[in-house]
């Protein structure tokens, strides 16, 4: 249903950007973005200094888990919504 089984299926290809666009705005209607250091206010996870803050913070339940969450609840409902 979704991404392309030929290598030319350019229609399923777009349909499948097109469901990948509807994800991403949907979640940054809600987060105000969707780019990981965003959502973390600025978090460098690639230092030390960064994965001290995330975890002092408790970022993962605070910022990732709600942010997982949704991305289900959308998915969900790009699927339901694409049943015949």
């Amino acid at each position: 249903k979704y991404g392309r089984v030929e290598k030319d299926d350019r229609t399923a290809q777009e349909n499948t950007y097109k469901k990948t666009r509807e994800l991403m705005d949907q979640f940054a209607e809600k987060f105000g973005t969707y780019i990981c250091r965003e959502l973390l206010n600025g978090c460098d996870l690639t230092t030390e200094e960064g994965q001290k803050s995330f975890k002092e913070k408790d970022m993962l339940n605070k910022i990732c888990v709600p942010c997982v969450k949704r991305v289900v609840s959308i998915l969900e409902e790009i699927i339901k919504n694409a049943q015949p």
